[in-house]
C-alpha cells in the first residue's frame, strides 16, 4: 500500500513538472498568436506596442519565477517523499530479520512441545500398559476364587463324608487319618491361594497408586510446560528490551567517539601551546608516547612499565567486565543513570590513562580543557570528569 502510494505521488509529481516545463512555451505560442490577432485588427502605435511588450515579458517572467519556485517545491517534496521511502524500506526489513528470529524461536519451540507429547503418548501407553496388567491381575482373582469355593464344597463335602464314617470308627481309623491328612494339605493349600489373592490384591492396589502418580506427573508436566512457556515469553520480551538498550547506548557511545574525534581535529592547532604549560611526569622516565611517531605497542609498554597506569587499566578492565556483567543480567530499566554513570566513569578513566600515558605532548590535554569549560548544568560531561581524574592523580604521581 506505502509502495503504491509513493508510485502515485512519484507520478503525480512528474506529470506537474512535465506540466511546468511544457507550460512556458504554450504560453508563449499563446501571446505570439494573440498579438498578432490584435496587430491585424487594431491600428496601435510602436509606443504601444513596446509598452504591451514589456508588460507582457513582466507577466512572463513572473509567471517563470512562480513555476520556478513551485518546482522547487516539488522537488524538495519528492526528495522528502524519496528519504521516507528509504526509511520506511529499512524498517521493513528490520521488521522481517525480527520475524524471522520469532518464526525460528517458534520452530524451536514446536519441536521441544512436540518433544513433550512424545512423552506423554509414550505415559499413556505405560498406563495402557498397567491396566491391561491390572485386568489380568482381576482375572485371576476371580479364577482363584472360583477355585476356593470348589475347595470349600469339596471341604464340605468331605466333612460330611467324615460325619457318615464316624459310625465306623474302629474300622476304618487308618482312612480317616488319610482324609485328616488330606484335609490339612487341602487347608494348607487353601491359606496359599489365600495368600495368592492377598498378593494379586496388593498389587492390583500398587498398580492402581502407580496409575494416580503418573496421572499426576502428566498434570506436572502440563503445567510445567505452560510456565516454561510463560517464561520463555518473558524472557524473549526482557532480551528484546535489552537488545534495543545495548544498540542505543552503542549509539550514544559512537556520537560521543565521533565528537570526541572532531574536538581532536579542531584543537590540533593549539597542541604546541597548551603542552608547554602542563607538568612532564613521565618525560623522565620513558619516551613520549603522544609522539605520532610512536606506535601504539609503545604505550602499550609505558603501560605496562608503570605500577600506578597498569593499576589504573586493570580498574578500568574489572569495572568495564563488571558493568558488561549487570546490562546482560539486567531485567529492568530502573538502574539506567547509574549504568550510565559507570559508563561515563570508565570512559573517563580510559581516557586519563590514555593521556597519562602519552605524557604532556598528548593532543588530549587541550581536547579536555577547551571541552571542560563548556561543561554546563547538573550533568558533567566526559572531558570535565576525565579532568577530575587528572587533577587528582597528578599529586599523587608527585608524591
Amino acid at each position: 500500500m506505502i509502495q503504491f502510494a509513493l508510485l502515485f505521488g512519484l507520478g503525480f509529481l512528474s506529470a506537474a513538472l512535465l506540466v511546468m516545463l511544457i507550460a512556458p512555451a504554450i504560453h508563449g505560442r499563446i501571446v505570439r498568436y494573440t498579438e498578432n490577432r490584435i496587430k491585424a485588427t487594431l491600428p496601435i502605435s510602436p509606443q504601444e506596442v513596446r509598452a504591451q511588450r514589456d508588460l507582457a515579458r513582466a507577466v512572463y517572467a513572473a509567471e517563470n519565477a512562480r513555476t520556478k519556485q513551485e518546482l522547487v517545491r516539488e522537488k524538495d517534496s519528492g526528495l522528502a517523499l524519496r528519504l521516507r521511502h528509504d526509511k520506511l524500506a529499512d524498517e521493513a526489513r528490520k521488521l522481517q530479520s525480527d520475524n524471522h528470529d520469532l518464526q525460528m524461536q517458534i520452530a524451536d519451540m514446536d519441536t521441544e512441545a512436540a518433544d513433550l507429547r512424545a512423552r506423554l503418548r509414550q505415559e499413556d501407553g505405560y498406563i495402557q500398559q498397567l491396566k491391561a496388567a491390572l485386568e489380568a491381575a482381576e482375572e485371576a482373582d476371580a479364577a482363584k476364587g472360583m477355585e476356593i469355593e470348589d475347595l470349600q464344597r469339596r471341604v464340605s463335602k468331605l466333612t460330611a463324608d467324615g460325619d457318615n464314617l464316624r459310625i465306623d470308627l474302629s474300622a476304618r481309623d487308618t482312612e480317616v487319618e488319610n482324609l485328616k491328612f488330606r484335609i490339612a494339605s487341602l487347608r494348607d493349600e487353601r491359606e496359599a491361594l489365600r495368600q495368592d489373592v492377598k498378593l494379586q490384591t496388593t498389587r492390583a492396589k500398587d498398580a492402581e497408586a502407580r496409575l494416580a502418580q503418573e496421572e499426576h506427573r502428566v498434570l506436572r508436566l502440563e503445567d510445567k510446560l505452560a510456565r516454561e512457556v510463560a517464561s520463555r515469553t518473558d524472557k524473549e520480551a526482557a532480551l528484546e528490551r535489552r537488545v534495543q538498550e545495548i544498540v542505543r547506548l552503542k549509539q550514544k557511545l559512537k556520537s560521543a567517539t565521533i565528537d570526541a574525534r572532531a574536538s581532536s581535529r579542531s584543537g590540533k592547532t593549539g597542541v604546541k601551546v597548551s603542552a608547554a604549560s602542563k607538568p612532564d611526569a613521565l618525560s623522565n622516565s620513558a619516551p613520549l608516547a603522544g609522539d605520532p611517531s610512536l606506535p601504539r605497542a609503545d604505550i602499550a609498554a609505558i603501560i605496562a612499565a608503570s605500577p600506578q597506569l597498569s593499576e589504573m587499566a586493570d580498574t578500568a578492565h574489572n569495572r568495564a567486565t563488571a558493568l558488561s556483567e549487570r546490562l546482560l543480567k539486567a531485567r529492568t530499566d530502573d538502574n539506567d543513570d547509574a549504568l550510565r554513570q559507570e559508563l561515563a566513569s570508565i570512559a573517563a578513566s580510559m581516557i586519563a590513562l590514555t593521556a597519562r600515558a602519552e605524557g604532556s605532548a598528548s593532543p588530549l590535554y587541550p581536547i579536555l580543557e577547551q571541552s571542560g569549560q563548556g561543561s554546563s548544568g547538573d550533568r558533567e560531561n566526559l572531558a570535565a570528569r576525565a579532568l577530575t581524574l587528572l587533577s587528582a592523580q597528578e599529586p599523587a604521581s608527585a608524591s
